[in-house]
């Protein structure tokens, strides 16, 4: 079994790689947000593009106006499809890094969990010494009174 120092040490180091693990899930996140923000906020602008062209067109539009609208709806519609791929990229990347994460924690835990069973084999070690200091020190007790 490593010494308590050498498990103290490699806790140490997966703390860091967990806590770097962390901050890369974090940002991963972000990023997922952020792009979620974004497609919708593209949606929402096509939808309410769409609204008004209905009104307008209501009253009536020329054949320019129409094509007009028909390639910025197909540009919109191209710039959907592009931030959809960005938020699936996104959320790829978002689970590595949480899967990552994970791993890192594990170990962290796994090298604590030695720690803590090494701790607890010193405390009987020591326990079973004091016993026997004990016991040899009220059995030369027990004989001097003789």
């Amino acid at each position: 079994m490593a010494s308590t120092s050498q498990l103290t040490t490699l806790i140490d180091m997966a703390q860091s790689e967990t806590d770097d693990a962390a901050k890369r899930l974090g940002a991963a996140l972000k990023a997922v947000s952020d792009a979620e923000e974004k497609l919708n906020m593209l949606i929402g602008y096509r939808d309410e593009y769409s609204r008004k062209f209905q009104e307008t067109q209501q009253a009536g539009i020329t054949p320019m106006a129409y094509r007009n609208f028909q390639a910025f709806m197909d540009k919109l519609d191209s710039a959907i499809h592009g931030q959809e791929e960005v938020v699936r990229h996104s959320k790829k990347r978002g689970d590595l890094e949480k899967a990552t994460w994970q791993a890192a924690e594990r170990k962290r835990v796994s090298y604590s969990t030695l720690r803590d069973r090494e701790a607890v084999k010193q405390q009987k070690v020591e326990a079973k010494r004091d016993q026997k200091a004990m016991d040899e020190h009220a059995s030369r007790q027990a004989f001097f009174r003789r």
